[in-house]
């Protein structure tokens, strides 16, 4: 009985800590390609951070796989956002940039 007890701790661990490892690595792979952006560019992100309610509407109109937890997570962060799409659509993290810099042009001359 006892050890029944203890795989169901370390099954509910493992569970609670896959994601968690899945998330870490992706900020470390989206941190260790960075790219260099305008300061123009990080102005206008600051701001989107500021008004991420209303923003998220056309993040989502943008990519529409990106559900809301991605979002939520998002917060603004353009690193993130980056890591995101390029998880859901399967993409590499050089085509995740170029969609963002790209919506970042249409939304700029908004």
């Amino acid at each position: 009985m006892r050890s029944i007890a203890i795989l169901a701790a370390c099954a509910a661990l493992t569970v609670g800590v896959a994601p968690m490892i899945a998330q870490a690595q992706t900020a470390t792979t989206t941190t260790s390609s960075s790219t260099t952006v305008s300061p123009e560019v990080k102005t206008m992100w600051e701001k989107m951070k500021g008004s991420w309610q209303q923003t998220k509407g056309t993040v989502k109109e943008q990519w529409g796989k990106l559900t809301d937890d991605d979002l939520m997570q998002v917060e603004g962060r353009r690193d993130v956002l980056v890591g995101k799409i390029q998880t859901r659509y399967g993409i590499s993290h050089e085509q995740a940039e170029a969609q963002v810099s790209g919506w970042e042009v249409k939304r700029k001359n908004m």
